[in-house]
């Protein structure tokens, strides 16, 4: 990759990094449904004016709209809940550690529904050692009285499962601009969050929080999606799909120094030891550092 395109790779890294942090701060006042339907509607907002001011052609979504509203479901709304529940016991750092768990969901999903040929035997070995990280890190829960925080943690996992369904079922926007498909998206979480705040969501929590809080949600919504979301796919536009999704290996990293240094977040050893199997996992999967070996 050009330094360019690594400039834009970690600058993305530390954005979607930065999400953790930010919901971190938010969730302490603003209830997860009602943080998700802020996040999605200013973002959605932010595309739309963009897209406006560039004058782009936005009628191929109308042809998609169903898609796209499933796959706002299973993108944005499922996950963005879960993580957000998630985050009202465990921190930023951990959060984001267990979201790294996406990659390896990702491939068992796309070759169970036969999207992809069977993964080769690096792939296999990543896929078992990324799941065993997150093994690491969910046991000790387990066996604790009441479970810990486990469930928190199974949330986050599970909002990784639904990432992975919706990276398989992304492929089909293939004949979509990427601008689109983010904006689209957006649009449709937004809609279906509607419903969501007014029956099981908390409006006064969002009018309620402090400025700091708000703020918080802004940076969450204008800098760690709408404009994360344009970065992203111009990064895959430069430096192709593969490199872009090396940022798996930074998120967590960028989320884990925000949560120790601004949060005063500590780790267990044993939650230190599954992220490095984790980490490991990604590198595993990707192949690239023991293929130069």
């Amino acid at each position: 990759m050009s330094a360019r395109s690594w400039a834009m790779l970690i600058l993305l890294g530390a954005l979607w990094g930065g999400s953790f942090y930010f919901a971190r701060i938010a969730v302490m006042q603003i209830e997860p449904f009602m943080l998700v339907a802020m996040r999605v509607a200013i973002a959605a907002a932010a595309l739309w004016i963009w897209l406006l001011a560039a004058r782009i052609d936005f009628r191929p979504m109308k042809a998609q709209w169903a898609p796209l509203l499933f796959l706002a479901l299973i993108n944005n709304v499922i996950p963005f809940s879960l993580i957000f529940i998630g985050q009202t016991a465990i921190g930023a750092g951990l959060a984001s550690i267990m979201n790294a768990t996406t990659p390896f969901w990702t491939a068992l999903i796309a070759w169970g529904f036969a999207v992809e040929a069977r993964p080769a035997m690096h792939k296999f070995a990543g896929i078992a050692i990324g799941v065993a990280g997150a093994a690491v890190m969910l046991a000790p829960g387990m066996a604790e009285a009441g479970g810990g925080n486990v469930f928190a943690k199974l949330a986050v996992v599970g909002a990784a499962i639904s990432y992975g369904f919706a990276a398989t079922f992304a492929r089909r926007f293939r004949g979509l601009p990427p601008t689109l498909v983010a904006t689209g998206q957006l649009t449709g979480s937004t809609l279906l969050m509607i419903p969501v705040v007014a029956f099981a969501g908390d409006f006064a929590s969002g009018l309620a929080a402090d400025p700091r809080v708000l703020i918080a949600v802004a940076a969450l919504a204008l800098a760690s999606t709408a404009f994360a979301y344009v970065l992203y796919f111009r990064l895959i536009a430069t430096a192709g799909a593969t490199n872009a999704a090396l940022v798996t290996l930074i998120v967590p990293v960028s989320a884990l120094l925000l949560g120790v240094l601004l949060l005063g977040e500590k780790l267990a050893l044993h939650e230190l030891v599954g992220m490095g199997v984790i980490l490991f996992g990604l590198l595993v999967i990707d192949g690239r550092l023991f293929a130069r070996r």
